[in-house]
């Protein structure tokens, strides 16, 4: 499978896309956590990411799809990927689509995970990360252990940076301005699938799962 997940920052792509990478035998490829990486290694490439999505703003178009196309090259994408937080302009997605053509394949939908705005604030809130290996904790609905290590690795858990309230107020702003017209994109081309994405992990990857096929049956 080929998918991409859009949604508010929030939203759950991440999580779905690991849930549902497992399920398909696909690989999760997240923006987020390459991005991370370059932060966390001090690179100049890091530097420059840090402080913008410290400003909670989008990483310019270029930069992005070259990180990405460079991904999609490795030999672990041959049986399919879930993409999670790329694309997230029209211009982005207008690059994936060349960068599928020219490998001569093509995506096999778009999963829209809609979610209230209301109800993504509140799970940033209380959302954890490892700042080793970045796997996701909530402190109310999976918190990570008493001791504040992460349950994988056993890296420290903190709070991202851009889920500051003030963060989280501008990267919504930024997603409905930049990323939401997506959504117009794709659907004017008949790829969007639209999936309710408040409910437990396992729920949510289900309807996911069977909006998918479904979409898969139809063309």
């Amino acid at each position: 499978m080929r998918i991409v997940l859009l949604g508010l920052p929030g939203s759950g792509k991440g999580t779905q896309a690991e849930a549902l990478a497992r399920v398909w035998g696909s690989v999760h490829i997240s923006t987020g956590d390459i991005f991370r990486q370059a932060v966390s290694e001090g690179s100049d490439l890091g530097r420059k990411v840090e402080e913008i999505l410290s400003r909670g703003d989008l990483v310019p178009d270029v930069l992005t799809s070259a990180i990405v196309r460079a991904r999609l090259h490795r030999a672990d994408c041959r049986d399919g990927f879930v993409l999670d937080g790329f694309p997230r302009t029209v211009p982005q997605a207008i690059a994936l689509d060349a960068m599928l053509q020219e490998a001569g394949v093509m995506l096999d939908a778009v999963v829209q995970l809609d979610v209230a705005a209301d109800v993504v604030i509140e799970r940033l809130a209380g959302r954890r990360v490892c700042s080793v290996c970045g796997a996701t904790y909530h402190l109310r609905t999976n918190p990570p252990p008493a001791e504040g290590r992460c349950a994988r690795c056993g890296g420290s858990v903190v709070a991202r940076p851009d889920d500051s309230e003030e963060a989280q107020q501008r990267r919504i702003a930024v997603y409905q301005a930049a990323t939401a017209p997506l959504v117009t994109f794709y659907e004017s081309q008949g790829r969007l699938v639209r999936v309710d994405a408040v409910g437990t992990v396992a729920v949510v990857s289900e309807r996911v799962r069977r909006a998918v096929e479904r979409e898969e049956a139809r063309s």
